[in-house]
């Protein structure tokens, strides 16, 4: 989980780290002698920033995918549970009264205890789990009902199984992460380029400097921001609790 204070560190101790790069190699190996092997360099760079520049396309595109996907499946999470809500208006006056009570506990656990859980990462159970199951118990409850007290059961529990579809996969999102490999991949990718950045022989060493702070500059945004979305629920920049703050004002009592 980086926060906005954690994402300026990391960019500015990259761009350091490039900048001090570029000074060892000026005073290890001068710009004059560099500059007869900037056709292999420029070669090495272009073939390099190309490869890293679609991984990082890639990676940008997985994660904001499944960043909107996961807040999709918050906003159908609560759709579902006032559904549910509302498909208690058919049940016997017992189960209804219940029901309905247990719906907007379901979504006061979610945005009082759930949010701030994923945002820490938690992996365990939930404690929306407990009000979905005792929904589940007052569903099945229902007996000896009319027709009409049927077709609204059987509505409610088709919406009550999105709510906890939903509910797993919400868990599930905000736990998982891009493998270890691929951050391999994405780190040494930038290193790469960014040091063979450094190794041009340009007449201006101030020319120089401002090119290799723009491209540490550009590949330190990109690993932060893939690093930001790759949490859904945790960091700087995550999916919105409003889809459930809106779904506690659709079932308050008139």
């Amino acid at each position: 989980m980086l926060t906005t204070s954690e994402d300026v560190v990391i960019v500015t101790l990259i761009v350091l780290c490039a900048l001090l790069f570029k000074v060892i190699i000026d005073r290890l190996w001068t710009r004059e002698r560099r500059r007869s092997h900037n056709d292999l360099i420029g070669w090495q760079l272009s073939i390099l920033g190309t490869t890293y520049a679609v991984i990082v396309g890639f990676m940008l595109y997985a994660v904001w995918n499944n960043f909107g996907l996961a807040e999709v499946n918050a906003d159908t999470e609560a759709n579902a549970l006032v559904n549910v809500y509302r498909l208690a208006e058919g049940l016997p006056e017992a189960q209804r009264v219940q029901l309905k009570q247990t719906a907007r506990e379901y979504a006061g656990a979610v945005l009082d205890q759930d949010w701030p859980a994923m945002a820490r990462g938690y992996a365990g159970r939930l404690e929306s789990h407990n009000y979905d199951q005792k929904m589940w118990v007052i569903l099945m409850s229902v007996k000896a009902a009319s027709p009409a007290e049927l077709t609204a059961e059987d509505h409610a529990l088709y919406e009550l199984s999105s709510v906890a579809e939903h509910r797993r996969l919400r868990q599930l999102q905000s736990v998982s992460r891009l493998p270890g490999v691929l951050w391999f991949v994405l780190i040494s990718g930038g290193a790469l380029s960014i040091m063979s950045s450094c190794m041009f022989g340009s007449d201006s060493a101030w020319l120089h400097s401002v090119q290799v702070f723009a491209f540490s500059l550009l590949v330190a945004l990109a690993l932060v921001a893939i690093a930001d979305i790759d949490r859904p629920y945790q960091g700087s920049v995550h999916v919105a609790d409003t889809p459930f703050r809106r779904a506690q004002l659709n079932m308050q009592e008139p």
